[in-house]
This record gives C-alpha cells, sequence and structure tokens, in this order.
C-alpha cells in the first residue's frame, strides 16, 4: 500500500500520450495531443498575464487610494484588496459549471471582456468629485469576477474521499490566506517601519515581490524533481514549516522603534517658519508633489509608540522564507487535489477549490489591515503562526488519506 501511494505521488498529472493505468488504457491521438498542450499553453499564458497585471496592480493600490480619496485607511484598504476575491468566489463555480456543460472558451471569452472593462474603470476611479474609494471598490470587485475562470482548470468521480477533498480546501484556504495578508500588509508594513515615501514603497516592494517571483520559479522546478522522491505530501508539510518559520523571524523584536510620523502634529503647533525653512519649501516646490504625505509609523496606530521595528534584514529574511514556502504549498495543494479527484472533468471541483481561495484573499486583507491598524505586527503576525500551526497538525491528522484516486480506487476494487 505504501508503495501504491508513492507511486502515485510520483506520476505526472499530464501523462504520457500512451499510457496504462487503472482507469483502462488509454491512446491519445497526435492530433489530440498536440491540440491538449496548445490548449495548455494558451491556460499558462493567459496566467502569466493576469498574474502580471495583479502583481503591478496590488503594490499601488494603497498609495492610489490614498491619493484618490483622503478619507481610506487601513482598514478600507483591506476591504478594497477583497473585494477582488469576493467577486472570484462568487463567479468561479459558475464559471466551472458553466465550462463544463459548454465550450470552455465562452466563460473565458466573458472573463476576459468583463476584467479589461473593469481595469478601464479601475483606471479612472479618480474622475469622480466623490466617494473614490467606492468606485475602486466596485472596480476591483469587478476585476476579480472576470478572473475566475482563469483559475478553472480543467483536467480530464467513483468514489471521492470526501474527507480528503474538504482537508485539502482547507488546506489550500490557509495558504492563500496567509499569502493575501502578506502581500496587503507590505506595503503599508515597510511605509510605517521604514519610513518610505509611497513612490519608494511602491518601487521597493515591487522590486522585493519581482525578486520573489524569481525566487519561485527556481523553487517549483526543483520542486517538481524532489516530489518524484519524497511525494507531494511531504514538501507540503516542508513548505507549511518554512512559511512558519518566516512569520516567526517577521515578529518585532529587540528596543529600537520605528520613527514615528508626528509632521502633522509640528505643522498645527508651531505656526513661525523660519526664513531657511521658506527657502527650502520654495526650492522643493517645483520638485515634490504638494500633497506628499508624511512618512513614519502614524501617531494615530498606538502600537507605533511601543512595539519594537521590524528591522529590514529580519524583513527581507522573512520574505525569502515566505516566498520559498508559499509557492511550494500552493503547488502540491493543487496537485493533491487533482490527484485526490481522479479522471474525468474537475470543472466544479475546482470551482469550488478556488472560491475556498477567493475566500481566504476576502478574509486575509480585512483580517491583517483590521488586526495590523489596532493591535500591531506583533499580535498579527503571532496570531499567522498559530494559524500555521493549526494548519500542520491538520495535515498531520489527514496524511494519509491525501492519496491518489487512482490508489484509492485499487483499493476498493481489491
Amino acid at each position: 500500500t505504501a508503495s501504491l501511494g508513492m507511486e502515485a505521488e510520483q506520476e505526472p498529472l499530464l501523462g504520457n500520450r500512451t499510457s496504462g493505468n487503472r482507469e483502462g488504457d488509454i491512446v491519445e491521438t497526435e492530433e489530440h495531443y498536440k491540440s491538449r498542450w496548445r490548449s495548455i499553453r494558451i491556460l499558462y499564458l493567459t496566467m502569466f498575464l493576469s498574474s502580471v497585471g495583479f502583481s503591478i496592480v496590488i503594490m499601488s493600490i494603497w498609495p492610489y487610494l490614498q491619493k484618490i480619496d483622503q478619507t481610506a485607511d487601513a482598514s478600507f484598504l483591506g476591504w478594497v484588496i477583497a473585494s477582488f476575491s469576493l467577486g472570484q468566489m462568487v463567479a468561479s463555480p459558475m464559471f466551472g459549471l458553466w465550462s463544463n456543460y459548454r465550450p470552455r472558451k465562452e466563460p473565458l471569452i466573458v472573463s476576459i471582456f468583463i476584467s479589461v472593462a473593469a481595469n478601464c474603470l479601475y483606471a479612472y476611479v479618480h474622475l469622480p468629485a466623490s466617494h473614490n474609494k467606492y468606485y475602486m471598490l466596485v472596480a476591483r470587485g469587478l476585476v476579480g469576477f472576470g478572473a475566475a475562470s482563469t483559475d478553472e482548470v480543467q483536467v480530464p468521480q467513483g468514489n471521492i474521499d470526501q474527507v480528503a477533498v474538504v482537508a485539502t480546501n482547507i488546506l489550500f484556504f490557509v495558504v492563500l490566506f496567509i499569502f493575501a495578508l502578506f502581500e496587503t500588509i507590505i506595503t503599508p508594513l515597510t511605509m510605517d517601519m521604514y519610513g518610505w515615501t509611497q513612490e519608494q514603497a511602491v518601487l521597493y516592494d515591487g522590486i522585493i515581490l519581482a525578486a520573489l517571483g524569481v525566487e519561485a520559479v527556481v523553487i517549483l522546478l526543483g520542486v517538481k524533481l524532489l516530489s518524484k522522491k519524497i511525494g507531494e505530501r511531504a514538501i507540503l508539510l516542508g513548505g507549511l514549516i518554512v512559511v512558519w518559520v518566516g512569520f516567526f523571524i517577521l515578529l518585532p523584536w529587540g528596543n529600537q522603534f520605528p520613527k514615528i510620523q508626528w509632521e502633522d502634529l509640528h505643522n498645527n503647533s508651531i505656526p513661525n517658519t523660519t526664513f531657511g525653512e521658506i527657502i527650502i519649501g520654495l526650492w522643493k516646490s517645483p520638485r515634490e508633489d504638494h500633497n506628499e504625505r508624511p512618512t513614519g509609523c502614524p501617531i494615530e496606530q498606538a502600537w507605533c509608540l511601543y512595539t519594537p521595528v521590524i528591522h529590514l534584514a529580519q524583513f527581507l529574511t522573512s520574505a525569502v522564507l515566505i516566498g520559498i514556502g508559499y509557492p511550494v504549498c500552493n503547488l502540491m495543494s493543487y496537485t493533491l487535489y487533482s490527484k485526490i479527484l481522479g479522471p474525468k472533468p474537475q470543472g466544479v471541483y475546482m470551482g469550488w477549490l478556488t472560491a475556498s481561495g477567493s475566500g481566504a484573499r476576502i478574509l486575509g486583507p480585512v483580517f491583517i489591515s483590521q488586526v495590523y491598524a489596532h493591535w500591531g505586527p506583533r499580535w498579527a503576525f503571532s496570531l499567522v503562526c498559530g494559524m500555521v500551526v493549526f494548519t500542520i497538525t491538520l495535515l498531520g491528522v489527514v496524511y494519509k488519506r491525501l492519496i491518489a484516486f487512482s490508489v484509492r480506487y485499487g483499493r476498493i476494487q481489491e
């Protein structure tokens, strides 16, 4: 039994052109083989372009929101980011069911049209005279609705282990929840901890995420080889442990505190301006934006006064570890889920998996923005560490049930 489980974990998802398996010998023609891979490559390109667009937007949402609507705060940022996933969660089961009964290009074309229209709306949310933050909220929700069908991966049910299905959905939820909150908080965190301006935060955090993307490519290539030796379940467990270490390192330690954002108080409490300050102001005026916000940790966030700073080296080390653990966990969750479901269309089940991930992307940003704004990074990241420990425990409980459909089907026949 153990050898069957390892063998099933090592077999490729897409299989070979001519292969025999427990579900029967299937011979694929050359024409079908080429057509299948052409569709897969188009899907790769679609998801790549979608991910590039998402990465570009996610880093600039916070500065963009502050610029178009001064009433928006960090708490509202969480809702804006969550609206993308809310739209995705609503649309995913619909597109999954649609793709099972109709040509799959239909939901894909409709979703692309919605995405283009929604992104145009997002680009012009600064034009209305008021309530701009709510227009952004709607625009991001529509973008998420349009992005749903790109996640409906069709991989060509029997006695499916529903416990394994539910457990994998929970594991996937937590994995997406953790990364969603990380990419949400990275810009406010670096602006608070290191006194970066909006422009610096967008640039530097964008570079960090780009580096993590390159890191993920390398990691995933290595995981492909490693999975043949130890299997997906062990790699998933290792990825969760790496993620836990990353967030544990991100906890604030020491006696050094972040720079406090006093500028607004100074402007209100010191009416007199020296001649030198006037000259400096005139020299800067043509070069700088008059609406540039003060930098540092806002005094409105009480925890800024007593929470130690997260050092840059500490943050970068954590980002590297999370950048290793997240893609590993994400890929292994998808792979295990597909193998648990087995052959035949998986559109609806994959729709529910995507909905689970979308739910995580809704709750993750809202959770981190609320906890971070009110209690600070120490509470926020401690709670995340607790969630990862819970997930590792859950994986340990269902570890033996996360096996391929072919292995379970073989056992039933025996």
